[in-house]
């Protein structure tokens, strides 16, 4: 009796983590495609990740109000000085990594997006090491050759490559990791109180819409103000669908934090390493499908080296972890360009006082 009880909760477990991937891969996968979607028709990406962080801000206020009503204890709120000095330089850099990432949807396909995104590890295992947040190790530097060169193989005479685009997303990617650098550093100052990814995704919106909107102003206001889409529109039906599409997005963005936070609270941050793997592989395999990426037998062999290089440092954080025992301060950075780094301390803290789980943005 006891045997078979202890089985179906090993299958009931097993059922419920595979239940958590797929509503991750659902909001992951479904962004990605979605922003791919609507720059087609939609040629406003900063104005577009400007409303989804506005969406994502009400949501983070909600779920604040009532993560405080179920359990009748004050939120966390900064003080203005706290705030610009210590949150601003993580909103900036989130701002623009999220920003950038947009806008290269513009000029590149989604498997040339895809790959060059998962390059993002490498630049956040090098400010890392600046930062002094990593020991230098050979394993390390093999992760960054690996992953160095499956961009290289991956890059090397696509058929649809665009540099305005690679270099709009590359930008992003290593901006990416100042910005997972700073998150870090940022989380682990614990008189701030912002270990809970709903208190600093809070903070982290309103800088981000603010340091987004200089760009914004720049590239796409002018054309914006005269766009029949928006502001001079004639249609009110077609300005109804183009605002609920934004919104749309604002909702995926804020589900993925959702379902990453929750794979992440009832597994671990390694099950959503592993899950950020294969979805990079299940994005490809869409994208060739779908949208007719043409992906070259050696633009897979770079993937995959990539992955490999990738799937390396899973495996180091791996056995670094098991071979601690007792909490420690985080040392390592995730290696998913999601969301996994954040959500990890989260986790910690959640499981020291026993709180429900809310969340808050995941990366575009």
């Amino acid at each position: 009796m006891g045997r078979w009880v202890l089985d179906l909760a090993f299958v009931w477990k097993a059922v419920f983590t595979l239940g958590l991937v797929l509503l991750y891969y659902c909001f992951s996968i479904g962004i990605t495609f979605y922003n791919k979607w609507l720059t087609k028709s939609f040629h406003f990406p900063l104005f577009m990740t400007m409303l989804h962080l506005a969406v994502i801000f009400l949501f983070s206020a909600l779920s604040r109000a009532l993560v405080q009503c179920s359990s009748h204890r004050a939120r966390v709120v900064l003080s203005w000085t706290d705030y610009l000095r210590r949150v601003a330089p993580t909103a900036l850099a989130t701002a623009l990594d999220v920003g950038l990432s947009n806008w290269s949807f513009l000029y590149i396909t989604v498997s040339l997006y895809t790959m060059t995104k998962s390059s993002a590890i490498l630049f956040i295992l090098i400010f890392s090491l600046i930062f002094k947040l990593e020991e230098l190790r050979a394993a390390l530097v093999l992760v960054v050759l690996l992953i160095a060169g499956g961009l290289f193989m991956f890059t090397y005479k696509s058929t649809q490559f665009n540099v305005e685009g690679f270099a709009l997303v590359l930008g992003a990617s290593f901006i990416g990791g100042i910005r997972w650098t700073l998150t870090q550093m940022l989380l682990q100052k614990d008189e701030l109180g912002l270990q809970n990814p709903i208190d600093t995704m809070f903070h982290l919106q309103p800088l981000m819409f603010l340091g987004l909107f200089p760009l914004f102003a720049v590239f796409e206001g002018l054309h914006l103000s005269t766009s029949e889409k928006i502001f001079r529109f004639q249609d009110t039906g077609l300005l109804l669908r183009v605002l609920g599409s934004l919104f749309l997005g604002g909702i995926l963005a804020f589900g993925l934090g959702f379902s990453e936070f929750l794979l992440v609270s009832r597994t671990s941050s390694l099950t959503l390493s592993i899950a950020g793997i294969f979805k990079e592989v299940c994005t490809l395999l869409l994208a060739a499908h779908l949208l007719g990426d043409q992906i070259s037998l050696v633009n897979w062999l770079g993937f995959a080296l990539c992955l490999s290089g990738i799937s390396l440092h899973v495996a180091l954080k791996a056995l670094h972890s098991r071979g601690n025992s007792g909490p420690k301060p985080l040392k390592s950075l995730g290696s998913s360009p999601d969301l996994e780094l954040l959500l990890r301390t989260s986790q910690q803290e959640d499981e020291d006082n026993e709180e429900g789980y809310f969340v808050t943005q995941g990366q575009q």
